[in-house]
């Protein structure tokens, strides 16, 4: 009888470690998600400002973060240098991520 209890409280162990572990690893991979979304969003407006690509830089910034299935929460361009913000429901949780896209500044 002790055996099958220890049995049953290490099963449950491994499958409340296994849980958790998932739900960590699925948290990762959304930030890195919406971490790529803020880049792509980014570079689109900072083609647009540049004049590489056609369009406002905001609208355009809009339209990639709603491909990544996100939502631009902010966006801000200072001459060629543009800074976007998106978020996203995660597990319950608003998460952001920013991003900065530009000509490259000299020292």
């Amino acid at each position: 009888m002790a055996g099958s209890v220890l049995t049953v409280g290490v099963t449950a162990a491994s499958v409340a470690v296994t849980i958790a572990a998932l739900g960590v690893g699925a948290a990762a991979v959304q930030g890195q998600r919406l971490a790529a979304a803020a880049d792509a969003a980014a570079l689109a407006a900072a083609d647009a400002a540049s004049g590489a690509a056609a369009g406002d830089p905001c609208e355009r910034a809009d339209d990639l973060a709603a491909a990544w299935g996100v939502a631009l929460a902010a966006c801000d361009g200072v001459g060629l240098e543009v800074t976007v913000v998106v978020e996203t429901l995660a597990f319950g949780v608003v998460a952001r991520a920013a991003a900065k896209a530009g000509p490259p500044s000299t020292p």
